[in-house]
């Protein structure tokens, strides 16, 4: 079969390769072998990839944490009828391969009503979102800030909190072709490479801070946000596309409560037996059109390695990868 794989730590364009290696083995008790039909990049692949998670990380690696699939086959002890369902298989990377072998209780059946297309991105983005505002942005909460506001979960954040009244403030960078999506959901949006940006986020979020702060950012930015939010509110670190960790003063006690959020806690507790229930809020907002996700391109996956080393992979918006093309 064929399947992307990075032998070594490094840059998705450098370490990632396209090749033909050994199909999976037929699965042992309690596992299945998915067929895979579309997966996409995500800056988690690439952080993995680097080898930033060095004591969790075996190379070579499958990059792909996100895709969908169809179960051709099933090893004893897994339920009647598994053969032929549409799943998300989660658990691991791996998603970047034409064959994903996998124990059943981490495989996510997808509601019949959603495409490959839609399902394909229902996990990290939508699951993130959707928790995140479940678990920060309860009764009583009003100001709220959103880091990488212009990015595709900065979007989805946005539309949830406006379901609970909330029109939060927007932080950008700036970057030429990007903004946020719907700008009537959004209080204010600032660009932090403005001078006086710290004194428009003080001013939007009154004298008392932001209430809650959703950050994927980190670094000198994340930083500087954590100090303009409330000493009773809730600083929630969740990504760190800055490549750099917030300062260390972040921790000291002295200001709002750091909680850092990883996705990966939340969906290994039970070693996948709550996932359906997990997903199913998503599901839901999927199937009303909420949560979207924007494809920007297609690419086969004998032409991946390719596509990300090309401009095109720096665009707006996400590759849709088609496993068995």
């Amino acid at each position: 079969m064929l399947a992307a794989v990075a032998d070594a730590p490094g840059r998705l364009a450098e370490a990632v390769a396209v090749r033909e290696v050994e199909a999976p083995p037929a699965p042992g008790a309690g596992e299945v072998v998915v067929r895979m039909v579309a997966s996409t990049v995500n800056p988690s692949d690439a952080v993995t990839v680097s080898g930033a998670y060095g004591s969790r990380t075996t190379f070579p690696l499958v990059p792909g944490f996100e895709g969908v699939g169809v179960i051709e086959a099933a090893g004893p002890g897994v339920p009647p009828g598994a053969v032929g369902l549409r799943v998300l298989p989660l658990g691991s990377a791996g998603a970047w391969q034409q064959y994903k072998r996998l124990a059943y209780a981490w495989c996510v059946p997808v509601p019949d009503d959603l495409p490959d297309e839609v399902a394909c991105f229902a996990y990290v983005n939508p699951l993130t979102a959707v928790t995140m505002a479940e678990r920060f942005c309860g009764p009583g909460v009003r100001r709220v800030v959103v880091t990488a506001a212009a990015s595709a979960i900065g979007g989805q954040l946005a539309e949830l909190l406006a379901g609970r009244g909330i029109a939060p403030v927007g932080i950008v960078r700036g970057t030429p072709g990007r903004t946020v999506a719907e700008p009537s959901r959004w209080r204010a949006v600032i660009t932090s490479d403005d001078p006086g940006w710290r004194e428009r986020l003080r001013a939007e979020t009154g004298p008392g801070g932001a209430d809650v702060v959703l950050d994927c950012v980190g670094g000198d930015v994340g930083g500087a946000v954590h100090a303009l939010t409330a000493r009773s509110g809730v600083f929630a670190h969740y990504g760190l596309l800055s490549g750099t960790p917030l300062p260390a003063e972040c921790f000291t006690g002295r200001g709002a409560r750091v909680e850092l959020f990883r996705l990966r806690d939340v969906v290994r507790p039970t070693g996948g037996r709550h996932l359906p229930a997990l997903f199913a809020p998503v599901f839901e907002h999927l199937r009303h059109g909420r949560l979207g996700t924007v494809v920007a391109r297609r690419v086969g996956l004998s032409k991946l390695a390719a596509h990300l080393g090309s401009p095109a992979a720096a665009e707006p918006g996400k590759t849709l990868i088609a496993l068995q093309g």
